[in-house]
């Protein structure tokens, strides 16, 4: 399927580029209500494993969100209070995320795999008032909800549950004329938990112009137009649900391609590709490393015109594979919870197989010394954004609540990204590693401080040091190196016994996959852990 690009010329798109941000936005006024206002406008096209279907225009997002934002303010819930939204990819979701920007409620999205534990963090840190979920996580919640006092309202979707408001009926009775609040570009609009290496997750506070500063996101990157339909496989909970399953997409008026599954199936995921007009498709790599195992002669992909990956780089063998049978190049993308698209592959470039692509028109990304001075190129340092003497629009306001934490993130007139790359000759970014020891598996970001706190409550660990293990599906995977304490003897039976544990202290997906139990832990002359000899030891087995 052939159509023009929304970027034919990358230098002049860049050198003109002009971020022109108004004082007033809201994306569901602005956005949201600017493509219903054709009232056939299709929003979004929801299957799921039952085969039941279900078209939503922006009309009706428009009224189902003025519904909910009145629900809510009947409920007490203002302006700048924050509402915790935790469903997979239900419509509820959507409608929720354009209820509370309507009204300038702050959104906390988190993923479903949270344990009480981490809902009880969050709630308390945000000071939630107010929590949307299903059945499943509401059961965890309830678990912890005597000690999360600012959770005045409890709304459960699906099913009704006792002590909560159930999402359909309350909606069903609120009126859908809704005046759209006045909200500053500046205002609170979303804040995301983002894991560390050290201490709990951290709240990257995001203002109104994030979802504005997304249009580069959806035009340049994802090069979206409103007759498109866009599936992005991304679990709701993380920040790339915003970029293209949000903002990314609707600040073009394309459609979304939603799949509401509990696990993800290469050979379903292929299936609903040759059935459904799905134009563009966004996946993390590891999406991409399990589709081309599967025998993609078997299928065809009729409508497919361009793919995109992110979160890490993608192996040139499965950028080949997949062209071949799609005619599509999967371009990567940089950027980062705290951000919008940084660098891409956009689709007038010529693809260079495993580099970031070039940098976003409104952003000046360079590779920076310690000091602050640009590096020649093919020089490797750290990747930063330049935010003086002008901030970029779509970084992140702050950490909240943390001024020493944000204030670690800067460089002079650098915002620090956290990871190391080099530019070459042309422009190109090629991704190194991360400066930190955050640990990037499946899409999702790990902090080893969690996993070694969760492994820390089982009686056989004495001491543990968390790092990434290199593994040919995932990229990388969680590996635990685990001194045992006095009296336990290393065994599968222990081992196993301890990623159980971990599953059930913490979200599933932070468990250990590797074990190793050793009699020591490399250490700095301070006590601290030497996380990057261990890592290092375990690429260099590669």
């Amino acid at each position: 399927m052939s159509q023009t690009s929304n970027m034919t010329d990358y230098d002049k798109t860049y050198e003109e580029f002009k971020w022109e941000v108004p004082e007033y936005f809201n994306f569901a006024g602005e956005m949201i209500d600017k493509w219903a206002q054709d009232p056939e406008k299709l929003a979004m096209w929801w299957v799921d494993d039952d085969g039941t279907e279900i078209k939503k225009t922006f009309l009706d997002l428009s009224k189902a969100s003025k519904k909910l934002a009145n629900l809510l303010t009947s409920r007490g819930v203002k302006k700048g209070d924050v509402v915790m939204v935790i469903l997979p990819r239900n419509i509820e979701w959507w409608e929720t995320f354009t209820a509370c920007i309507r009204m300038g409620a702050l959104l906390a999205p988190g993923t479903t795999q949270l344990t009480g534990k981490d809902l009880e963090y969050r709630a308390n840190t945000s000071e939630a008032v107010c929590i949307i979920t299903n059945n499943e996580i509401a059961a965890k919640f309830d678990e912890v909800a005597d000690k999360c006092t600012t959770v005045k309202n409890k709304i459960v979707i699906t099913e009704p549950r006792d002590g909560w408001l159930f999402y359909t009926d309350e909606v069903d009775k609120a009126s859908d004329e809704f005046e759209t609040a006045k909200t500053r570009s500046d205002d609170n609009c979303l804040v995301y938990f983002t894991s560390g290496t050290v201490g709990l997750p951290k709240m990257a506070l995001h203002t109104h112009s994030y979802g504005f500063a997304h249009q580069v996101t959806g035009r340049f990157w994802l090069d979206l137009k409103p007759e498109d339909m866009h599936w992005n496989i991304s679990d709701t909970g993380w920040a790339k649900a915003a970029w293209s399953s949000y903002f990314g997409p609707w600040n073009c008026g394309a459609a979304q391609f939603i799949h509401y599954t509990d696990r993800f199936d290469p050979k379903k995921t292929l299936n609903l590709l040759s059935k459904y007009p799905v134009t563009v498709m966004c996946g993390a790599p590891t999406i991409y490393r399990m589709l081309v195992l599967e025998d993609l002669s078997q299928y065809k992909f009729p409508t497919l015109r361009h793919c995109v990956g992110a979160g890490e780089p993608l192996n040139p063998e499965i950028i080949d594979v997949w062209k071949k049978a799609t005619g599509c190049t999967i371009r990567d993308g940089y950027g980062q919870t705290e951000t919008v698209i940084l660098a891409g592959s956009f689709p007038c470039l010529e693809p260079r197989f495993g580099s970031m692509g070039k940098r976003t028109p409104g952003f000046d990304l360079q590779v920076i010394d310690e000091d602050g001075n640009v590096l020649p190129p093919n020089t490797e340092g750290d990747i930063a954004v330049r935010v003086k003497p002008n901030r970029p629009v779509g970084l992140f306001k702050e950490y909240w609540k943390e001024p020493d934490r944000t204030a670690s993130v800067y460089r002079g007139d650098w915002y620090l990204t956290g990871d190391r790359a080099y530019v070459d000759e042309d422009g190109y970014f090629w991704f190194v590693g991360r400066s930190d020891d955050v640990i990037l598996t499946s899409g999702y970001r790990i902090g080893p401080f969690e996993v070694e706190s969760a492994l820390l409550e089982h009686p056989a660990v004495a001491e543990s040091a968390v790092v990434s293990s290199p593994d040919e599906t995932r990229g990388e995977v969680v590996k635990a190196f685990i001194i045992l304490t006095p009296g336990y003897t290393g065994s599968d039976e222990l081992l196993k016994e301890i990623q159980d544990h971990v599953k059930k202290v913490t979200a599933p997906y932070k468990y250990p996959r590797k074990i190793e139990f050793c009699e020591t832990l490399p250490k700095t002359i301070s006590g601290k852990i030497r996380r990057v000899e261990l890592r290092n030891n375990e690429w260099s087995k590669k």
